[in-house]
């Protein structure tokens, strides 16, 4: 028991250690940590087979969340147990969340020093970010005519009729009419199984599961309860837009969106500056979330609320990804889970076209020379320039012209 015992704290150090790394040296977005993942894991340490690595991450791409924090749960659940898991989890993203929370502690304070010229390059690079992301998931997402047509009119469903739940409900339509249309691009059933990928029982999983969508439910209604504090309102909108997040990191944008800009939570601008910075800091693109909730609240609130908000947004995808684990060889091999999901992410895509257009395109592109900026922002990610000098680059040539316009 002893020898057990400490086998697995070495092995809870060694996953610490490892990610640790990983967290500061992860640039480039979910897809790129994938690849670092695969390196790392299944090439040069081998915790994982190839053939087991390809299922976690069809799993992670499945599910609700952020597919690469996932994936590095579920590799530190595999090599250490759920301590394992755990450190792994908080080692990859300590370091992205710290530099975001920190900014969005300072922003008030940066923007009355240098002004606001940097927030408008950070607006211009995120076009081209979001444009990005939309090109690469569309390219991989919608492949053929039927998921094309579906992500187009989910993009006018949101663009005629905003909102939170509307999305939602976009989504929702785009699974049912992928399970209803789409099963002849669906799983093979006779597909192999693999080697498991957790240890966890099935009604870990379930309890897991149920967890999972009672918070989903219920917490709305405790919101919408006369008297209900700020702290409360807040989980329920991070952790919402965490249950709602198919096909990568970037989907969040709209719905975070949604939830925190009508309600004045903070600006437009506030929310666009911060979502570009994230694409400049290693580690997963979810820390976002810290920065959100330190930028709502003044210092030393603004750190309580920053941690609240990165605890909402990632507990649904990890709460699902237990759920899942235990049940995932079967699901895999049902060909109408693999439609109604091929058809979730083509709604996806036109979720998020809609949020490149309105408001990313129609708040941020004032003139020509913006338009010319962000498109060759574009451009230069299409070269595989990394996003996280796009990002910092902008930002020097937002605060130079706004620093030339004054002094003109």
């Amino acid at each position: 028991m002893r020898r057990c015992s400490v086998t697995t704290s070495r092995r809870v150090l060694e996953v610490t250690l490892v990610f640790a790394r990983l967290g500061v040296t992860s640039f480039g977005g979910p897809i790129a940590h994938l690849g670092y993942l695969q390196r790392e894991f299944v090439d040069r340490k081998r915790w994982l087979t190839a053939s087991a690595f390809a299922d976690l991450i069809a799993l992670c791409q499945f599910l609700p969340g952020p597919a690469s924090s996932q994936a590095v749960f579920a590799i530190g659940l595999q090599r250490a147990g759920m301590a394992g898991a755990i450190a792994a989890t908080l080692a990859f993203l300590a370091p992205s969340a710290a530099l975001m929370i920190a900014l969005g502690c300072g922003l008030s304070q940066i923007q009355s020093v240098v002004g606001a010229g940097w927030i408008h390059g950070l607006k211009l690079a995120a076009v081209a970010v979001v444009a990005h992301a939309v090109w690469s998931m569309a390219r991989r997402l919608t492949p053929d005519t039927p998921r094309a047509t579906l992500a187009l009119a989910s993009s006018a469903g949101v663009l005629l009729l905003p909102g939170a739940w509307v999305q939602v409900g976009v989504i929702a339509f785009g699974g049912l009419a992928g399970w209803a249309f789409l099963k002849r691009w669906g799983a093979d059933p006779t597909a192999p199984a693999h080697a498991d990928l957790t240890t966890l029982s099935r009604r870990t999983g379930a309890a897991c599961l149920l967890a999972a969508l009672v918070l989903l439910t219920a917490l709305p209604l405790f919101v919408h309860a006369p008297g209900a504090p700020r702290l409360l309102q807040e989980f329920d909108a991070f952790y919402r837009a965490g249950s709602l997040v198919f096909g990568g990191g970037h989907v969040v944008l709209p719905l975070l969106r949604e939830e925190l800009v009508p309600r004045h939570w903070l600006s437009d601008e506030q929310f666009l500056a911060g979502y570009a910075a994230a694409q400049a800091v290693p580690g997963p693109l979810f820390s976002f979330a810290g920065y959100l909730g330190a930028a709502m609240h003044e210092w030393p609130r603004s750190i309580t609320h920053a941690l609240l908000a990165l605890t909402a947004l990632f507990l649904p995808g990890y709460l699902f990804l237990v759920g899942a684990l235990p049940f995932w060889d079967r699901l895999r091999r049902r060909a109408d889970a693999q439609a109604a999901l091929r058809g979730a992410n083509a709604a996806v895509v036109g979720v998020l076209l809609g949020a490149l257009i309105d408001p990313l395109i129609t708040g941020t592109i004032h003139s020509a020379l913006d338009a010319v900026i962000a498109a060759a922002a574009f451009v230069a990610l299409l070269w595989r320039a990394p996003a996280w000098a796009i990002v910092l680059t902008f930002a020097i040539i937002g605060q130079i012209g706004a620093s030339s316009f004054r002094g003109g």
